[in-house]
Protein backbone atom coordinates (compact mmCIF):
# COMPACT_ATOMS: atom_id res chain seq x y z
CA UNK A 1 0.00 0.00 0.00
CA UNK A 2 1.40 3.44 -0.90
CA UNK A 3 2.34 5.86 1.85
CA UNK A 4 0.24 8.98 2.42
CA UNK A 5 3.04 11.03 0.86
CA UNK A 6 2.93 8.86 -2.26
CA UNK A 7 -0.86 9.24 -2.40
CA UNK A 8 -0.43 12.99 -2.07
CA UNK A 9 2.12 13.05 -4.90
CA UNK A 10 -0.30 11.13 -7.12
CA UNK A 11 -3.16 13.51 -6.27
CA UNK A 12 -0.95 16.52 -6.92
CA UNK A 13 0.08 15.13 -10.30
CA UNK A 14 -3.59 14.68 -11.20
CA UNK A 15 -4.34 18.28 -10.24
CA UNK A 16 -1.37 19.58 -12.24
CA UNK A 17 -2.47 17.52 -15.24
CA UNK A 18 -5.91 19.16 -15.16
CA UNK A 19 -7.66 16.04 -13.89
CA UNK A 20 -9.63 17.90 -11.22
CA UNK A 21 -12.32 15.23 -10.71
CA UNK A 22 -9.74 12.52 -10.12
CA UNK A 23 -7.67 14.85 -7.94
CA UNK A 24 -10.71 15.63 -5.77
CA UNK A 25 -11.32 11.91 -5.27
CA UNK A 26 -7.65 11.34 -4.44
CA UNK A 27 -7.47 14.24 -1.96
CA UNK A 28 -10.65 13.06 -0.23
CA UNK A 29 -9.10 9.58 0.13
CA UNK A 30 -6.03 11.14 1.74
CA UNK A 31 -8.19 13.16 4.11
CA UNK A 32 -10.08 10.01 5.08
CA UNK A 33 -6.73 8.70 6.32
CA UNK A 34 -5.49 11.97 7.85
CA UNK A 35 -8.13 14.73 8.12
CA UNK A 36 -5.44 17.24 9.13
CA UNK A 37 -3.13 16.74 6.14
CA UNK A 38 -2.73 20.45 5.40
CA UNK A 39 -1.30 20.15 1.89
CA UNK A 40 -4.20 17.93 0.83
CA UNK A 41 -6.76 20.38 2.26
CA UNK A 42 -5.04 23.27 0.47
CA UNK A 43 -4.92 21.46 -2.87
CA UNK A 44 -8.47 20.13 -2.52
CA UNK A 45 -9.69 23.73 -2.25
CA UNK A 46 -7.87 24.54 -5.50
CA UNK A 47 -9.26 21.44 -7.21
CA UNK A 48 -12.79 22.52 -6.29
CA UNK A 49 -12.09 26.00 -7.61
CA UNK A 50 -10.75 24.53 -10.85
CA UNK A 51 -14.13 22.82 -11.26
CA UNK A 52 -15.91 26.12 -10.45
CA UNK A 53 -17.28 24.46 -7.30
CA UNK A 54 -16.79 27.66 -5.35
CA UNK A 55 -19.00 26.79 -2.37
CA UNK A 56 -16.92 23.67 -1.78
CA UNK A 57 -13.69 25.60 -2.38
CA UNK A 58 -14.74 28.21 0.20
CA UNK A 59 -15.65 25.60 2.81
CA UNK A 60 -12.37 23.79 2.23
CA UNK A 61 -10.39 27.04 2.51
CA UNK A 62 -12.16 27.72 5.82
CA UNK A 63 -11.04 24.27 6.95
CA UNK A 64 -7.48 25.17 5.96
CA UNK A 65 -7.68 28.31 8.10
CA UNK A 66 -8.78 26.26 11.10
CA UNK A 67 -5.75 24.00 10.59
CA UNK A 68 -3.30 26.86 9.97
CA UNK A 69 -4.70 30.00 11.64
CA UNK A 70 -1.34 31.80 11.66
CA UNK A 71 -0.65 31.27 7.94
CA UNK A 72 -1.78 33.98 5.54
CA UNK A 73 -2.18 31.49 2.67
CA UNK A 74 -5.54 30.16 3.83
CA UNK A 75 -6.96 33.66 4.14
CA UNK A 76 -5.51 34.61 0.76
CA UNK A 77 -7.11 31.72 -1.11
CA UNK A 78 -10.40 32.19 0.73
CA UNK A 79 -10.31 35.84 -0.37
CA UNK A 80 -9.70 34.76 -3.95
CA UNK A 81 -12.59 32.28 -3.91
CA UNK A 82 -14.92 34.89 -2.43
CA UNK A 83 -13.84 37.31 -5.15
CA UNK A 84 -14.51 34.70 -7.86
CA UNK A 85 -17.98 34.25 -6.41
CA UNK A 86 -18.60 38.01 -6.43
CA UNK A 87 -18.58 38.29 -2.64
CA UNK A 88 -16.36 41.37 -2.60
CA UNK A 89 -16.82 42.56 1.04
CA UNK A 90 -16.02 39.05 2.27
CA UNK A 91 -13.02 38.86 -0.07
CA UNK A 92 -11.69 42.17 1.21
CA UNK A 93 -12.11 41.10 4.83
CA UNK A 94 -10.14 37.90 4.29
CA UNK A 95 -7.44 39.74 2.33
CA UNK A 96 -7.07 42.14 5.25
CA UNK A 97 -6.59 39.22 7.64
CA UNK A 98 -3.88 37.83 5.35
CA UNK A 99 -2.10 41.21 5.29
CA UNK A 100 -2.15 41.45 9.09
CA UNK A 101 -0.63 37.98 9.38
CA UNK A 102 2.06 38.91 6.85
CA UNK A 103 2.88 42.07 8.79
CA UNK A 104 3.12 40.11 12.02
CA UNK A 105 5.44 37.60 10.34
CA UNK A 106 7.63 40.39 8.98
CA UNK A 107 7.84 42.06 12.39
CA UNK A 108 8.76 38.76 14.00
CA UNK A 109 11.46 38.16 11.40
CA UNK A 110 12.88 41.65 12.03
CA UNK A 111 12.91 41.03 15.78
CA UNK A 112 14.74 37.75 15.29
CA UNK A 113 17.20 39.43 12.95
CA UNK A 114 17.99 42.14 15.48
CA UNK A 115 18.51 39.63 18.26
CA UNK A 116 21.24 37.76 16.39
Amino acid sequence: MPSIEELYDQAYDLLCDGEADEAITAYKAILDIDPDYVDAVHDLAHAYADKDMLDEAIETAKRLIVLTPDDAMGFTILSRFYQQKGMIPEAEAEAAKARVLDWKRELQEKKLGQGS
